[in-house]
């Protein structure tokens, strides 16, 4: 059950299951210096601002995709190139072409071409796609940009089955021991892009991206971990922001071990809410009594998944850690609500199939067996960005009780999984602290009350730390607000996109 910090859009999740250019110009030159981005030498960069890609037709009609430079390692733009692939859908019309939209669905780890070709490309409001070319990049490591790669289709079967509530030292042991082959193993495939994969640098790369489709200033929609992309975007380059959306956001102040400690409760505010609408259900398998009563029962089923996996007509078992995904895959969506109660009884009447594809959904995992590099890139990532949650095991323990209580249900997997950047072999470059982007354009975050993945509290924060955060809130539940069904927020977002307008800071939509 690897799931810390795994932000992304239920698009994504469920996509992958089955379920521009303006007539500005823009080069090296104008890249915004501020004082992290002086850091780099923007001069030495002229080269890759100015580049011009070599657009061609791919996936589905009127999508072209393309491969663009950037220098690996900042520091070092004279050295070793990394190539991205990059991806747009020109504006349909009518009306005046408002440059490039770039789009990202969070992840770490999640494909944002296989999201605009799946999802935003075709599936954003038509007045948007009318104006704006649809645009996006695979941060590096990701998807189609050079991505990590880090163990078998069957070693990641193994590892996705491992207990990840260990009752004693010998399942410490097979859990530290499993980590420690994934980052060794992501070491042996990826060991040269592994230190170079970092949020920041991903956040120059969109600069880049940037420059060479024309656009003066950059528009974006971040969904989950993409929200914190953007934002580090906006601290970086303040002078060249424009009409930027973050929803889901993630709160870049908190170390790790209070993410994934606030995300746990976040799971458990959505458990909760999915129990209060199930045991209103004539066929409810979680009982018809009390919410209480339905997280029992829930809590006692994974207990018995720890003892006992159950089938599920293939070789593969549903196990704990398998079956707690499963349930945690459903709680990003309350479209999947009705598939989770029906993955309830099945598995409850001792047919594991249900909830072991939607663990495989989560994971992406498709039906070959093969599995997306989602959660190589979402590992590198997250353990480049900050220190790790914990060193070692004692230190797990020691934090079980506080997770324990942040949720009855997810704690002790969510505790225990939040160790495994303790054996990364690349050294965090990150760490946690506020972002201001003094001076940039107005940048609207959405949060949505019943968050599970990120707590509507780190939209508050975001937007509060943000210069000129505007904060949107959805009250409902699910992971992200826009295109969700709610008139109000997409209205909201969409006269931001088209006219420039931010909402008032503080709207609530329900």
């Amino acid at each position: 059950m690897d799931t810390r910090r795994l932000l992304r859009t239920p698009a994504v999740a469920f996509v992958a299951a089955g379920l521009l250019l303006s007539g500005c110009t823009s080069s090296g030159k104008g890249a915004d210096q501020t004082p992290r981005a002086g850091s780099v030498d923007q001069a030495a960069l002229t080269r890759y601002y100015n580049q011009k890609l070599d657009w061609h037709a791919c996936g589905p009609s009127g999508f072209q995709c393309a491969t663009m430079k950037a220098p690996l390692d900042y520091a070092k733009p004279d050295g070793t190139e990394i190539k991205l692939a990059v991806e747009r859908k020109k504006a349909t019309g009518p009306g005046k072409r408002l440059g490039s939209l770039l789009v990202n669905p969070g992840g770490p780890g999640g494909s944002a071409l296989d999201y605009l070709q799946n999802y935003a490309g075709i599936g954003y409001p038509e007045q948007v796609r009318a104006r704006y070319d649809m645009a996006a990049m695979d941060p590096r490591g990701v998807g189609r940009s050079q991505p990590v790669d880090c163990l078998t289709a069957h070693q990641m079967d193994t590892y996705t089955e491992v207990d990840q509530t260990p009752d004693d030292a010998a399942e410490v042991q097979s859990l530290t021991t499993a980590f420690k082959k994934f980052a060794q193993g992501c070491e042996a495939h990826a060991a040269k892009v592994l230190p170079h994969v970092s949020t920041v640098e991903a956040a120059r790369d969109m600069d880049l991206f940037r420059a060479v489709l024309g656009d003066k200033k950059l528009s974006y929609v971040g969904a989950s971990y993409g929200t914190f992309l953007g934002a580090t975007y906006a601290e970086l380059y303040p002078k060249n922001t424009g009409r930027i959306v973050l929803d889901g956001a993630m709160d870049p102040s908190l170390s790790a071990r209070e993410l994934n400690l606030q995300q746990t409760a976040g799971f458990e505010t959505a458990v909760r809410s999915f129990a209060g609408d199930c045991v209103k259900q004539a066929q409810c398998p979680l009982g018809t009594g009390s919410v209480e009563s339905a997280e029992k029962k829930l809590e006692g089923f994974f207990k018995q998944l720890d003892g006992k996996p159950l089938p599920t007509g293939q070789s593969r078992r549903l196990t704990e850690s398998l079956g707690t995904t499963g349930v945690i895959a459903a709680m990003y969506d309350k479209s999947a609500w009705p598939q989770l109660r029906q993955a309830l009884r099945s598995g409850l009447t001792g047919d594991g199939s249900m909830l072991l594809a939607l663990a495989d959904s989560y994971y992406e995992r498709s039906q070959d067996g093969s599995y997306s590099n989602l959660m190589y890139a979402n590992a590198a990532v997250n353990c480049l960005d900050l220190p790790p949650a914990f060193t070692g095991p004692d230190q797990a323990k020691a934090a079980l009780p506080a997770f324990e209580k942040a949720s009855p249900v997810f704690g002790a997997g969510l505790d225990w999984a939040s160790l495994n950047c303790a054996y990364w072999p690349a050294k965090a470059t990150g760490s946690a602290h506020r972002i201001q982007a003094k001076g940039a354009a107005p940048i609207v975050v959405v949060g949505t009350t019943r968050d599970p993945a990120t707590p509507y509290r780190w939209a508050r924060s975001l937007a509060s730390q943000l210069d000129s955060g505007r904060l949107l809130t959805y009250d409902g539940d699910g992971h992200t607000a826009y295109g969700r069904g709610s008139d109000c927020i997409d209205t909201s977002i969409n006269t931001f996109l088209l006219e420039g307008t931010p909402p008032a800071n503080g709207k609530k939509c329900s």
